[in-house]
């Protein structure tokens, strides 16, 4: 008995279906070239010895030993850490604090919130590298924007040379992000408050909930996976900060490295500078930029699994 032979019709089917499965592969084929690789690679680099360009000897766990015990790496691998964590908690409270207030009030559909949406996410359209140059104009010592204006006010005292004073230029380029940035935040928070049924905002306004208290015991609770997000894109971002404080200060984080952060450090490392030259810059660059990455891995995971327990509770 003859079996039955598949129709045309079947085949295009079954082949619609298969060619589905191809469509992934160029993007699986980019991740793997400008992800993946360079990931492994430096997992790779960071076990040899460099001289040069040229890969020597292989030396185990040397360039993470010589990054953490010799000096100057380690000192300055944990200035530059404490600088990656002052940037995490100031973007916290400073940018996503004032993102949440900002998104709460739009939220309230007030007179030209679609203006003030566009305004507060303009910024994020710039180039970091022009944004950079443009605040280093606003804050020039001589004639930028910032003093003439104190002086105008009368402020004169407040003046400062902002990104050549050693305690000023780290929390000055941290306001600038915070500045950049925050545009982002209002939009994440704003489809938090957005996705908050009107059912239980009307009914805690029949039992009496209004102002701080509906804030508090409606909004908070219910915005925590919002608040979770930008949380863990904040410290992803903290911890990778590179573009603007390379724009507003070079490689070196002038003034005496008190805006250095790892990703600065990682820089000047692996493409050579005062502090960092000879046979094993390579190698530590790749020793320093594993750390990072395991760093940031290990944490973001703690903060998804944290915030899926949150989602669960809730």
């Amino acid at each position: 008995m003859r079996e039955p032979t598949a129709s045309p019709l079947s085949k295009r089917k079954s082949w619609a279906g298969w060619s589905i499965h191809l469509f992934p592969i160029p993007a699986i084929i980019i991740y793997g070239m400008f992800v993946l690789y360079p990931i492994l690679a430096a997992l790779s680099y960071s076990f040899f010895e460099w001289k040069g360009m040229a890969r020597g000897d292989f030396i185990g766990f040397q360039n993470f030993v010589t990054l953490f015990t010799t000096e100057p790496y380690g000192s300055m691998f944990w200035n530059a850490f404490k600088h990656n964590v002052l940037y995490f908690i100031m973007q916290m409270v400073v940018m996503n604090g004032v993102a949440f207030f900002l998104a709460f009030i739009i939220y309230q559909k007030i007179k030209g919130a679609e203006f003030f949406k566009a305004a507060f996410f303009l910024p994020r359209v710039l180039s970091v590298i022009v944004v950079g140059f443009l605040w280093k104009l606003i804050l020039n010592p001589n004639f930028g924007t910032l003093n003439v204006l104190l002086e105008k006010l009368g402020l004169e005292t407040l003046q400062k040379a902002w990104l050549g004073d050693p305690g000023t230029a780290l929390i000055t380029i941290i306001l600038v992000n915070c500045w950049f940035g925050l545009g982002f935040g209002v939009l994440i928070f704003l489809a938090g408050f957005q996705g908050i049924p009107n059912e239980l905002i009307e009914a805690a306004r029949l039992d009496g909930a209004k102002g701080f208290t509906l804030l508090r015991t409606i909004y908070l609770p219910l915005m925590v996976p919002s608040i979770m997000i930008m949380g863990i894109l904040t410290f992803i971002q903290s911890f990778e900060a590179f573009e603007l404080v390379y724009a507003m200060q070079g490689s070196m984080g002038e003034p005496y490295y008190s805006t250095d952060t790892l990703a600065v450090f990682f820089y000047r490392l692996a493409f050579g500078s005062s502090t960092a030259s000879g046979a094993t810059a390579i190698g530590l660059g790749s020793a320093l930029a594993t750390v990072l990455f395991l760093f940031i891995l290990i944490c973001t995971t703690l903060f998804l699994r944290l915030a899926n327990k949150k989602d669960v509770q809730m």
